[in-house]
C-alpha cells in the first residue's frame, strides 16, 4: 500500500482537495493507498514515514531533506485530474 501525505500552508481545505483528487487517480491508476492530509509543517516532521508528498509548487522546498525514498510531487493546480495522474505515474516509474 503506497502511504501519501498531502500538505498545504494551513492543513485544512487545499490538502483536503489534493486529497479528494488522489483517491480518485489512485482509483483510476488501480493503486492501493493511504492519504492523510495535513499543514506543512506537520507534513514535514512525518514525510520521512511517507511514500509521497503531494504539495502545491511553492512549497515542494520545504521538503528538500526528507529523504531521498521519499517522492515529493509539487502541483501547478490544484485541481487538475491530468496534472496529478501525469504526475503521480512520472514519480513512480
Amino acid at each position: 500500500m503506497l502511504k501519501v501525505i498531502a500538505a498545504c500552508g494551513s492543513g485544512m481545505g487545499s490538502s483536503q482537495l489534493i486529497k479528494m483528487k488522489l483517491e480518485k487517480v489512485f482509483k483510476k491508476l488501480n493503486i492501493e493507498s493511504s492519504i492523510y492530509h495535513t499543514n506543512v509543517g506537520d507534513a514535514k516532521s512525518q514525510a520521512q514515514n511517507y511514500d509521497v508528498v503531494v504539495c502545491s509548487e511553492s512549497l515542494v522546498s520545504v521538503f528538500a531533506n526528507v529523504g531521498k525514498n521519499v517522492k515529493v510531487i509539487g502541483l501547478k493546480n490544484l485541481l487538475s485530474e491530468k496534472e496529478i495522474t501525469e504526475k503521480v505515474e512520472a514519480a513512480l516509474k
